[in-house]
């Protein structure tokens, strides 16, 4: 049987899937809606999405890291966590810069698709932690 210090990364790693995909499937839906003013307002908007979830595998990556490293060295593991803050911040402003001002993509779709996209990570990821605190308490109560 496995402790709960191997099931967890495993779990986590799971519940990183579903947020990304439920971000995806979002980010598919608004360049859908967009399509109706014309292909290259959904590819703009396609493209905001994807750059959400760019910024969102780079975080499910860093906690991987930061936890591998919190048991060896937990300052470690706390700057990996803020130095990948920072990346992730510097490559939103890139990739939005370079699709709005680069690939002169329309800037309504994109920060549309973007925005759109990272509500979809929030309400997901909210709703997993409420589902994994309900489920651990669900577990503390059959214990007792």
């Amino acid at each position: 049987m496995k402790s709960a210090a191997e099931t967890e990364p495993a779990a986590l790693t799971q519940q990183a899937r579903k947020v990304i995909g439920a971000q995806l499937l979002v980010s598919v839906l608004v360049a859908g809606c967009f399509l109706l003013q014309g292909v290259w307002e959904s590819l703009s908007a396609l493209y905001g999405g994807m750059a959400s979830v760019i910024i969102a595998l780079l975080l499910r990556r860093g906690v991987r890291r930061a936890s591998q490293m919190a048991t060896i060295s937990p300052k470690k593991s706390m700057a990996i966590l803020y130095v990948g803050a920072v990346q992730r911040f510097v490559l939103v402003l890139g990739l939005l810069a370079l699709g709005i001002a680069g690939l002169k993509l329309n800037p309504i779709a994109v920060c549309v698709g973007f925005a759109v996209a990272q509500v979809g990570y929030l309400v997901n990821t909210r709703a997993n932690v409420k589902r994994a605190t309900a489920g651990k308490l669900k577990n503390e109560n059959l214990q007792k």
